[in-house]
């Protein structure tokens, strides 16, 4: 018999994107290396917190940064994403392989407890062993050359999701600065390439990411995409004015196509006034919620932390303190099958849409 006062488990989350790799990697490559399977100081993300919070898994995304230092990338928040330098194939995609070769050691060291997961089955099956389930994700497709062969060697190996760009012009289109106040409007949309990258991830079953895309980017994409259109880490440009933040009419888009947003936790995309600042109250996560499920739907919102990317409300921390947002959530008058959906259930429904 179960004893009634006994703590519950956190509800599971499936959440949309962190960079949890690329610091794994840059600490490695710093001489500071830290064991993800060890409880850490620093970071958001390592498997003893990740069960404390209930973090089930997720999209993990490969990023490769034009600069290395976090601060040097707040810096240029403002700017053109120009401003960021171009990163060449060769050493995008050398990065990515060492990134996602760190994803495959994490799974061959613990294979009992994580999952390198290719597919909507694979996610399920992980969840149910109490495996971590990882998705990888790269971000920005830098990688990818103009012939694609890149692309088809990388879905060999594990690849499931592509943001064509990141904050930054690439062969395929141009990103959207972290601009604000700004429009998502700020330059030009897909090129040919990225047409055809469209075209050939829609066949191999490789979702698209639709985060850091200009809105001309984003409306090549919906006119030329069979699939469900996802932001796997944006919020309500509603409330936050910053270009890196979604239109209503984005939003619509985005539910007609039946597909999803994952709410991004850090404080400069969700906060009115645009700062960095820590001090967010949950709520503000909450009024975003709520307007993203105005304009979409409660099937089709989700969790985007970008956790390791990015500043988190200090009530949050780290991935230890989902249950404090699900129960901001709760106080805020959400029932436990609207928390369950977004907590988990929404993410590996588009997932199972978007044909993985």
């Amino acid at each position: 018999m179960t004893d009634s006062h006994s703590p519950q488990p956190p509800v599971p989350v499936f959440d949309g994107h962190n960079d949890t790799l690329l610091k794994l990697e840059m600490r490695a490559q710093d001489g500071r290396a830290r064991s993800f399977f060890d409880e850490a100081r620093e970071d958001h993300i390592d498997l003893p917190r990740a069960r404390r919070g209930g973090f089930a898994g997720g999209l993990f995304a490969m990023f490769v940064p034009s600069v290395r230092d976090q601060a040097q990338v707040r810096a240029l928040s403002n700017s053109d994403p120009r401003h960021f330098g171009r990163v060449g194939q060769a050493e995008a995609l050398d990065c990515t392989l060492r990134m996602m070769a760190r994803a495959f050691r994490l799974e061959r060291e613990r294979p009992d407890q994580v999952r390198v997961a290719r597919s909507h089955a694979d996610i399920l099956a992980a969840m149910e062993a109490g495996q971590l389930a990882m998705v990888l994700h790269i971000e920005g497709a830098e990688a990818i050359d103009p012939d694609f062969a890149a692309l088809d060697v990388l879905y060999q190996a594990g690849l499931r999701s592509i943001g064509p760009v990141w904050s930054r012009q690439n062969i395929f289109s141009d990103g959207v600065p972290m601009a604000f106040p700004s429009s998502p409007d700020t330059g030009a949309g897909l090129t040919d390439l990225g047409r055809e990258l469209v075209r050939r991830c829609n066949r191999l079953g490789v979702m698209l990411d639709l985060s850091h895309i200009t809105e001309k980017g984003f409306w090549d994409v919906a006119g030329l995409s069979e699939r469900p259109l996802i932001a796997s880490h944006s919020n309500a440009h509603a409330l936050c004015p910053s270009a890196r933040n979604l239109t209503d009419r984005q939003l619509d888009a985005i539910a007609e196509s039946r597909g999803l947003v994952g709410i991004n936790f850090h404080v400069a995309f969700l906060r009115d006034d645009g700062r960095h600042n820590p001090d967010t109250p949950l709520e503000t996560i909450v009024r975003h919620a709520d307007h993203l499920i105005s304009r979409l739907g409660e099937d089709h919102v989700g969790l985007g932390s970008d956790f390791d990317g990015c500043v988190v409300p200090r009530a949050i921390g780290d991935v230890a303190g989902l249950p404090a947002l699900l129960e901001a959530f709760r106080k805020a008058g959400y029932g436990e099958e609207l928390i369950a959906k977004i907590a988990w259930r929404n993410w590996l429904s588009v997932i199972a849409r978007s044909g993985l």
